[in-house]
């Protein structure tokens, strides 16, 4: 007797490679591989968060270049966005070749952190070619955030910073929606199967929910992203169920 599957739901992944990063007028992607980054939207990120952020400065890091400081990194983020449904199903793209960097300091020098900083060398502080973090070939963009005094330490001036870099990611966004898909450079189909009267498999990942940089989001409206998000403190900490494709698709926002 054949074996019952029930395919819940399929994600497909398109990705489109960057090859080239510079200056340029305008945040802007071309699905040939050339990507320029911007710093005219900077004055008014900073304006709409006035009462957390006091600049914010943008640096392109070329592959290899890493040899130069950093603030504390509070995340990486790949550039991702849906094209079809929702986050863990129907179709996104992202790009690679590329990672965002996000990073924070007070004006007086403090640090975004709680329990450890990461300022120093960057070099030192990043590890490449692992899950989630830049390649040996990667350009990197430095979003780095400089907050109102003690605000690092608050929740809310984190989530100020990573509310700036998502707007700031979201013009990518919304012209990586409109690349022809038949144009990537990679693609990858994933389906979430049901195995009536199978072992049913449940992995348990502890996130952080204390507050400031220990705060995870979930539910964005964009994969790796923060518009739409509910922090995991909001939600009472209490343990939330997401599906394989969720979770591949960048469902969970850590904050840290």
């Amino acid at each position: 007797m054949a074996e019952q599957v029930k395919d819940l739901r399929r994600l497909v992944i398109k990705a489109f490679h960057m090859t080239d990063v510079e200056w340029g007028e305008h945040n802007d992607i071309n699905v040939d591989g050339h990507m320029t980054v911007s710093k005219e939207m900077l004055d008014k990120l900073v304006e709409e968060e006035k009462d957390y952020i006091e600049k914010i400065d943008i640096q392109i890091i070329k592959p290899g270049d890493h040899d130069r400081w950093t603030n504390t990194i509070m995340d990486i983020i790949p550039i991702s966005t849906k094209v079809l449904g929702k986050i863990g199903e129907g179709i996104t793209h992202t790009i690679t070749g590329v990672y965002v960097i996000l990073t924070g300091v007070d004006t007086v020098g403090k640090q975004c952190h709680e329990f450890g900083s990461s300022e120093g060398n960057l070099k030192e502080q990043l590890v490449l070619n692992r899950a989630g973090t830049p390649g040996d070939d990667d350009y990197i963009i430095s979003f780095d955030v400089t907050l109102k005094e003690g605000m690092g330490q608050e929740r809310p001036g984190p989530t100020a910073a990573h509310r700036a870099c998502d707007k700031f990611i979201q013009t990518y966004r919304e012209k990586l929606k409109k690349f022809k898909g038949e144009k990537c450079t990679e693609r990858h189909e994933y389906h979430d199967i049901v195995r009536p009267g199978k072992k049913r498999v449940l992995i348990v990942k502890q996130v952080a929910g204390q507050g400031a940089m220990y705060d995870t989001h979930l539910f964005a409206k964009e994969p790796s992203g923060v518009e739409g998000g509910r922090s995991i403190i909001d939600m009472g900490n209490m343990p939330i169920l997401v599906t394989p494709n969720e979770y591949r698709d960048g469902i969970i926002r850590s904050m840290q």
